[in-house]
């Protein structure tokens, strides 16, 4: 089974909101905290967010009044829920899972299970 599975995406307007999903069940999911990146062509993978086995969350400052993390424990899935979109969130999303917590969920490196990634489009 393959760990992570993302659905979501696609293409929006400048100004609308739109929900990631992360489903994490080919994982024990109390085990892992699950981020979230975004990847624009020719720059390197950008951290978004992250939420730890026990709900606590942590957003990057640019995003943490746009965005918002949640896991669901019952259904094993994680969402990033993105409002007030602007062309500039256009990337490839992807959700990750790792044991650690701290600093070190900013760090890609520390994640060892990936999604397949879903595009966001944000139209002005």
């Amino acid at each position: 089974q393959v760990p992570l599975v993302q659905s979501g995406g696609g293409l929006v307007q400048a100004g609308d909101s739109l929900r990631l999903s992360c489903d994490v069940s080919g994982l024990t999911f109390s085990s892992y905290a699950v981020g979230w990146f975004r990847q624009t062509p020719g720059k390197d993978r950008e951290f978004v967010g992250a939420v730890s086995w026990s709900g606590d969350t942590y957003l990057e400052d640019s995003l943490r009044s746009r965005f918002a993390i949640s896991r669901d424990n019952a259904r094993s899935m994680v969402y990033l829920q993105m409002s007030s979109l602007k062309p500039e969130d256009t990337a490839e999303y992807y959700c990750a899972a790792t044991r650690s917590w701290g600093p070190a969920i900013k760090n890609r490196y520390n994640y060892a299970h990936w999604g397949q990634g879903t595009q966001v489009t944000v139209s002005s």
